[in-house]
């Protein structure tokens, strides 16, 4: 599939989305959000890749919000479409079964940030920006921001940030555990490809299991029994047969994910 936002480039089994709009600060448009779901969708479906990483062309953004001319004219009911259309593209990087790495490598504002925690896990460079400043358009976040930014970092500093529309720096990201390292911005894809390196090493078929647990605890269901669930599934494995002979073997580990 070809892209006309987006490098989609596997390698190493490792799929990397780079946004590219940089005249644009890689803001998302509608196609942007459209392509963006479909990369990961496409991810998912090779059999070769086993991590998949997210980041912005360019050193200035990741994403630097969306694309605010496509709003113009929008009536109630066409707005509505766009919130749910940006909600559903996110909701399939939160629900891929395979790791998604966001690797921010500057702003991450509006959009940006909420592609960023839509991801499984985030790295930021040290010039990383984020916030959701759309209040001071007259609107709030609607790509699942208002959830996101509170799951992550509780509800009183993410209803500072939104209503203040105050960024933060990265070293602040890190402290309110919006982000999981902070690193210089030359070492931003060594450090992803480092933590995509340590992930493979472990048997695909649970770290599926371990992101829908967590995934669970979030949407009002029973996160105990999915994990009852997802522990019987995995001894069924031949990943969970090989686990256990190369513990006994002290040896690594080969997974096949099967």
């Amino acid at each position: 599939m070809s892209f006309q936002n987006l490098i989609y480039k596997v390698e190493n089994n490792l799929a990397t989305i780079t946004v590219n709009r940089p005249d644009k600060l890689n803001a998302l448009n509608a196609l942007t959000v459209q392509e963006i779901s479909a990369a990961v969708k496409q991810a998912n479906s090779e059999n070769d890749v086993r991590i998949i990483v997210i980041t912005g062309a360019g050193e200035k953004s990741f994403v630097a919000g969306a694309d605010i001319s496509e709003f113009e004219g929008l009536n109630e009911e066409q707005s509505r479409a766009l919130a749910q259309a940006g909600q559903d593209a996110f909701f399939v990087i939160e629900n891929s079964p395979k790791p998604v790495i966001a690797a921010v490598n500057g702003f991450a504002l509006g959009g940006g940030c909420e592609l960023a925690m839509a991801c499984h896990l985030r790295i930021a460079a040290e010039n990383a920006r984020f916030g959701q400043p759309e209040v001071k358009l007259g609107l709030i976040p609607a790509y699942g921001g208002t959830q996101r930014l509170t799951k992550l970092i509780g509800k009183t500093k993410a209803l500072e940030l939104m209503i203040t529309t105050d960024m933060i720096n990265a070293a602040e990201a890190l402290q309110l555990g919006l982000v999981n390292y902070v690193v210089p911005q030359a070492e931003l894809m060594n450090k992803t490809h480092e933590l995509a390196s340590k992930i493979m090493k472990q048997a695909p078929l649970a770290v599926a299991g371990v992101i829908r647990c967590v995934n669970d605890f979030y949407k009002q269901v029973n996160g105990f029994q999915s994990e009852v669930e997802v522990f019987g599934k995995c001894f069924k494995t031949e990943d969970n047969k090989e686990g256990v002979a190369a513990f006994k073997e002290k040896r690594n580990p080969v997974f096949r994910g099967k």
